[in-house]
């Protein structure tokens, strides 16, 4: 592994890279910034006080030169499924541990693939440090360790409601694609908005539906339990559209409206404003259950998902920069526990006493 003590945030430059680089400087740290476009990396560390390395991912010396004496590398410029592979295999090369904030399966499961070449290497590959996949992973840890042999996990959340331009490009990105849950260990496709089904989450209960969330890779991996789907809590109003619209989502993986989107997203999306920041609030809910019929179910309450996607990658980044995470492959859960989470500010779990086996009813919510 790399013995320098630099450390590097990718993509400083957009909604919550330069939220995550504020926050490193307000707490003393000088993490080194970068990105593809110099005219928004310059001035950002200039205001920060940073140093500061523009290149970009598409050139292989180019990204080679752009991690020289680097030890770590927090990776936010999405969408990853385009990214990450570039800059796992440059940091695999130079010897620096890699982190991101991806909320992809499929992207965590191509990390998960590499975990022999990561050791070798002397590194950590850990995706998903922020809100997706932090608090669920930790989560589905804490209910797989209450049920031992679990074979069913359902996890949702609640809240996320304004989100970032990058986040925004990315749910656009894999709209059309359809939903996603692991079954026997697989993953495989699931329709979207077919099965509503009401969550009871600390706030009070609602309506949700399945969402091909980062979760059903570093779930599985954090737990083996074989049969996960993660679930999006839903407003009633927000229920019925997607009940009754569901049927136009495939259009949006065509090549136009994917083009018309992201216009869209660039023209009106900015990402939560000071206020939401600071008072918006996320809610999780998981239940897990074996064969025999043991069942345990939990929630979390948690800070604005941008302000927590902040604390938990500093944290973890944090901590593997200070060797307290094994190299290869690791989920958040699966290298720190699951009462990592409990360790960030702001949040606050919670068991079920008297769990009943999800679905609550035969009849799905209107």
């Amino acid at each position: 592994m790399n013995d320098a003590t630099d450390w590097l945030i990718y993509g400083a430059n957009g909604y919550t890279g330069r939220l995550i680089a504020e926050r490193a400087v307000a707490s003393g740290l000088r993490p080194v910034l970068a990105g593809r476009t110099r005219g928004s990396i310059v001035p950002l560390a200039e205001r920060l006080g940073c140093r500061y390395r523009v290149f970009s991912l598409g050139d292989a010396a180019e990204l080679a030169a752009g991690l020289h004496g680097i030890s770590l590398v927090l990776h936010c410029a999405g969408p990853f499924c385009d990214t990450a592979a570039p800059m796992v295999e440059a940091c695999l090369a130079a010897g620096a541990h890699y982190l991101d904030i991806t909320g992809e399966y499929d992207v965590i499961e191509q990390l998960a693939q590499r975990t022999e070449r990561a050791v070798a290497a002397g590194i950590v590959l850990m995706p998903a440090v922020g809100m997706d996949v932090v608090p669920s992973d930790c989560l589905a840890a804490r209910l797989a360790q209450a049920v031992p042999g679990a074979d069913q996990l359902i996890l949702a959340l609640s809240g996320a409601a304004t989100i970032s331009p990058g986040t925004a490009r990315t749910v656009w990105r894999n709209l059309g694609r359809g939903g996603r849950v692991r079954r026997a260990g697989r993953i495989v496709p699931a329709p979207v908005g077919d099965d509503l089904q009401t969550v009871p989450f600390p706030s009070g209960s609602q309506p949700s539906m399945t969402i091909p969330w980062g979760d059903i890779a570093s779930a599985f991996y954090t737990t083996r339990i074989p049969n996960i789907e993660v679930r999006l809590g839903l407003q009633p109003g927000q229920a019925r559209l997607v009940r009754r619209w569901r049927w136009l989502l495939p259009l949006a993986g065509l090549a136009p409206v994917q083009c018309c989107g992201r216009w869209w997203i660039r023209r009106t999306v900015s990402g939560p404003n000071e206020h939401e920041l600071a008072t918006g609030q996320t809610e999780f809910w998981g239940q897990a259950r074996a064969a025999d019929g043991r069942v345990a179910e939990a929630s979390v309450t948690a800070p604005n998902g941008y302000r927590l996607t902040v604390d938990a990658a500093l944290a973890i980044a944090a901590r593997v920069l200070a060797g307290q995470v094994p190299a290869g492959f690791q989920t958040p859960a699966g290298a720190l526990g699951g009462d990592f989470l409990e360790t960030l500010p702001g949040v606050a779990f919670q068991w079920h006493p008297e769990p009943i086996p999800f679905p609550f009813c035969d009849e799905t919510t209107p």
